[in-house]
C-alpha cells in the first residue's frame, strides 16, 4: 500500500486531478517582506522566514508567500524562494498563487450570504434552487445545500474535464456539469456520511449564480472582495496579467510552466495572496464589516461531520463543517482553542489557511510546488509561536505517539478481518499472522502488532490500526496517524482508509471480456488541446494483481461496466466513479468522470513518410499514435493550426514535449513512444520528418 501521507493525505484537502505535484525545490534567491514591521517581533519574523525556507529546502516547495493577522492588523507578511526561471520577477506580498480548493471557503460564505438575505434554506432540496439539476438515481431529490458545503450528498466526488487548463479561461467544466451529473448515479443515500466531494462545490457555485442573477465571480466581488478592499483575489474570469502570478514548475518539465487556469471557481479556481486571504477570515472572526451574520459565521463552524458515519472523534485534521476541513483542528484542541481550516492543492500550486476565530488570529501559507499539509504544518507553527508570544499558551507542547507497542495474544477471530481492502485510490492485501502481526504490503512492508487494548500498533508507534464493522454491514480498517515532519509538527489524522472488498464473481461472458482487456492502455480523447490532463493522459487496466472482479478497487459489474461501491468517509472513498466501455467503428472506448478514452489496440501507427497529414474528426476528438520503428530517431516538425497542440511521450509514457508548454513543434521521436495531436474539429496538422 502507498505510503499514506502522499497517497491519502495528499488528496485529503485539496482539489487534486491526476497530475504529479511536486515541484522543483530551488537554492535559488529568497527576498522577505515584512508588513507592520514594529507589530511582529523578531523572534516571530525570524521563526517566518526559518520555516519557509525549510520548505523550499526539504519540502518540493519553489516558492512559498505567508501573512499572519492579528486582531485586524497583518503583524506578519513574506516570501521566499525561486519564481520566475529568468529571475526578472521578484516574488512579492503581492505575487498572485492559486489557492485551490481554499475557494471553497469563499463558495461556502457566498451561500450563506444568500442564507442571510433569505434566498437560500440550507435544508431544502438543491433542486428548488437549480431545477435543471437531475440524475439517475432518484435519490439526487434529497440532496440540500448543506451537503452539498459538508461533503454529504452522496455525488461521486469529482467531475474534471476541461477543468485543469494552460491559459486558458474556457468555462466548459462549469457549464457542462448539470449534463455531467445527469449520466452518473450517487454512491450513498443523501447525509449517510461526509467525504470530500468537489462536485458538490460547484454545484454550489452553479446554486449561487442561479439565485442571485449573476455570474459567481461577480457575486464574490460584490459581496466580498471589493468591501474588504481584496485587490489582489480573481478568478479565471477576470483579467490578469501572467507577470503578477508565481512562477510554476513539475518535475516532470526541466522550465517554467505556464499559468494554470483552474476553471471550476468554486471548487477550485480562485487565486489571491496571503495577505488578502487572511484579510478575508476576518469575516469568521466577526470582523467581517457585518458581511455575513454571527448566525451564519457559527453555522460554517459547526461540527457537521457527526452527522453521518465517521471513525470517532480523536486527534484529527479533517472534522468537517460547513467548508472548512476541520472545525476542531489539531494541535490547537491539544490546547483548547478552536481552530479552523481549509486547504487547497491544484495541480501545481498550494494553500493553507487556519483560522482561530476566537484569538482573532490568522495565518495564511501559499506555495508553487509542496502540498496544502505540508504549508498548513507551517501557519499552525507560526500561530503556537505567536500565541506562546502573547502568553495564550505557556509552552509548545511535544509531538504524540501510541508509545511502543507491547504485544499481546490475539484472538482467533481478529485474523479472519485479514483479506483485500479497498480505497478509491487503490486495493491491497491484508495478512494477519497466528502470532498477531498484520502486514501491510508497502514498500518496505509495515508491520503492526497486536496490542492488549484490541489496536494493531506499528514499531515507532506512529500508527494504530483497528477494525470496525458499522451499521451499515461494511468493515473498515481504520487508521490513526501521527506523522511527524522535521522542523514543522506533526500531520494527524483518524479515518477509514479502507473497506474490506467483497467477493465478486464474474460470469463467463464477463471475465472473457475483462480478460482481453488486461494490461491494455487507453488514451484520453476529448480534452481541449489545452489541458494540463496531456501530462498524463493514459490508463491501463490491471485487473490480475489483487482481488477477482475488480479493477484497482472498482467493482467489475458487466462485461463493459465497473462501477466503485465504497462507502468510507472522511477521504477513502472520495472521487468514485463509473466506468463503461463500448464499441464504434471497431474501435473500444471508455466513458469515465466526464472523461472519454480509446483503446490503445486501436491506435494506428503515425507515418513515417517525409511528409504527411493528420486531420482531426469533426467530433473534435484528440488523435492518437503509436511511434513506428522507421520513424524513432527521427525529427518531427509539425506545422500548427491555430488552437491547437501536439504531445509526445516515450515508451514508458513520459512526456517529452508538449507544445502548450514548450512552444516547441520539432521534437525527436522516441523509440516505442506515442503521439496525440489536439485542437479543433477539423483541424489539420503537417508533419516532415528528417
Amino acid at each position: 500500500m502507498k505510503n499514506k501521507l502522499s497517497a491519502v493525505l495528499a488528496a485529503t484537502l485539496a482539489l487534486t486531478m491526476s497530475l504529479p505535484t511536486g515541484a522543483m525545490a530551488s537554492s535559488s534567491s529568497q527576498t522577505t517582506v515584512v508588513a507592520s514591521q514594529e507589530l511582529a517581533s523578531q523572534e516571530l519574523k525570524k521563526i517566518a522566514a526559518e520555516k519557509a525556507t525549510l520548505l523550499t529546502k526539504s519540502y518540493e516547495t519553489t516558492s512559498v508567500q505567508y501573512a499572519l493577522i492579528d486582531n485586524g492588523k497583518v503583524i506578519l507578511s513574506g516570501q521566499t524562494g525561486k519564481n520566475d526561471i529568468e529571475g526578472k520577477q521578484p516574488l512579492t506580498k503581492d505575487t498572485l498563487y492559486g489557492i485551490g480548493s481554499v475557494s471553497k471557503m469563499y463558495v461556502t460564505a457566498a451561500v450563506m450570504k444568500l442564507v442571510d438575505e433569505g434566498k437560500v434554506d440550507l435544508d431544502a432540496p438543491v433542486i428548488h434552487y437549480v431545477p435543471d439539476f437531475k440524475m439517475k438515481d432518484e435519490r439526487y431529490k434529497s440532496i440540500t445545500p448543506r451537503m452539498l458545503l459538508n461533503h454529504s450528498s452522496g455525488l461521486q466526488g469529482s467531475t474534471f474535464s476541461n477543468s485543469f487548463l494552460f491559459k486558458d479561461n474556457d468555462t466548459y467544466a462549469h457549464d457542462n456539469l448539470l449534463r455531467q451529473l445527469s449520466n452518473q448515479h450517487l454512491k450513498a443515500d443523501p447525509g449517510a456520511f461526509s467525504v470530500y466531494c468537489n462536485d458538490g462545490f460547484t454545484l454550489a457555485e452553479i446554486m449561487v449564480e442561479k439565485v442571485s442573477g449573476m455570474s459567481f465571480t461577480e457575486f464574490i466581488h460584490q459581496r466580498f472582495t471589493k468591501p474588504l478592499k481584496l485587490n489582489h483575489t480573481i478568478t479565471p474570469l477576470d483579467k490578469w496579467e501572467d507577470d503578477k502570478r508565481a512562477g510554476l514548475y513539475n518535475p516532470m518539465y526541466q522550465g517554467q510552466l505556464p499559468t494554470e487556469s483552474v476553471n471550476v471557481i468554486g471548487t477550485g479556481g480562485i487565486s489571491s495572496t496571503a495577505e488578502d486571504l487572511v484579510r478575508f477570515s476576518q469575516i469568521f472572526m466577526g470582523q467581517g464589516k457585518g458581511i455575513l451574520s454571527d448566525k451564519a459565521v457559527k453555522a460554517m463552524e459547526q461540527e457537521e461531520y457527526k452527522k453521518g458515519m465517521w471513525p470517532g472523534d480523536g486527534d484529527n485534521i479533517i472534522n468537517y463543517g460547513l467548508g472548512w476541513d476541520s472545525v476542531k483542528l489539531y494541535p490547537f484542541s491539544e490546547y483548547g482553542i478552536k481552530g479552523l481550516a481549509k486547504g487547497g492543492d491544484t495541480g501545481l500550486q498550494h494553500a493553507s489557511l487556519v483560522v482561530l476565530p476566537e484569538q482573532k488570529m490568522a495565518v495564511a501559507v501559499l506555495s508553487s510546488g509542496g502540498s496544502s499539509i505540508i504549508n498548513q504544518l507551517m501557519a499552525n507553527e507560526l500561530l503556537l509561536a505567536a500565541l506562546k508570544e502573547k502568553g495564550t499558551i505557556k509552552d509548545i507542547k511535544p509531538n504524540k505517539s501510541f508509545g511502543k507497542p507491547i504485544k499481546a495474544k490475539m484472538p482467533q477471530d481478529v485474523a479472519k478481518k485479514a483479506g483485500y481492502y479497498g480505497n478509491s485510490f487503490s486495493q491491497f492485501k491484508i495478512e494477519i499472522t497466528k502470532t498477531g502481526e498484520l502486514i501491510l504490503p508497502s514498500n518496505p512492508q509495515e508491520k503492526y502488532v497486536y496490542t492488549a487494548n484490541g489496536s494493531f500498533i506499528n514499531e515507532n508507534g506512529t500508527a494504530k490500526l483497528n477494525f470496525v464493522t458499522e451499521k451499515n454491514g461494511r468493515t473498515y480498517m481504520k487508521e490513526s496517524t501521527y506523522s511527524s515532519l522535521p522542523g514543522l509538527g506533526q500531520a494527524v489524522v483518524t479515518q477509514y482508509v479502507a473497506e474490506k472488498l467483497e467477493e465478486n464473481v464474474l460470469s463467463k461472458e464477463t471475465a472473457a471480456a475483462w480478460a482481453k482487456r488486461e494490461g491494455v492502455k487507453f488514451y484520453l480523447l476529448n480534452e481541449k488541446f489545452s489541458s494540463m490532463q496531456y501530462f498524463a493522459p493514459m490508463m491501463q487496466i490491471n485487473g490480475k494483481e489483487g482481488m477477482e472482479g475488480y479493477w484497482e478497487s472498482i467493482k467489475i459489474t458487466g462485461p463493459n461496466t465497473a462501477m466503485h461501491q465504497l462507502q468510507i468517509p472522511v477521504v477513502g472513498g472520495r472521487d468514485t466513479t463509473e466506468a463503461r466501455f463500448y464499441t464504434e467503428g471497431g474501435d473500444e472506448y471508455m466513458e469515465m468522470s466526464g472523461f472519454l478514452y480509446v483503446s490503445e489496440s486501436n491506435v494506428k501507427p503515425l507515418d513515417a513518410s517525409q511528409s504527411s497529414k493528420v486531420t482531426l474528426q469533426a467530433n473534435g476528438n484528440a488523435k492518437w499514435f503509436t511511434i513506428p520503428q522507421a520513424a524513432a530517431g527521427k525529427t518531427m516538425t509539425v506545422a500548427l493550426p491555430e488552437n491547437s497542440a501536439f504531445a509526445v511521450y516515450n515508451e514508458e509514457g513520459v512526456c517529452v514535449n508538449f507544445t502548450v508548454v514548450s512552444g516547441n513543434n520539432k521534437v525527436k521521436l522516441p523509440k516505442n513512444g506515442t503521439v496525440v495531436f489536439a485542437g479543433a474539429p477539423n483541424s489539420e496538422f503537417a508533419l516532415t520528418l528528417n
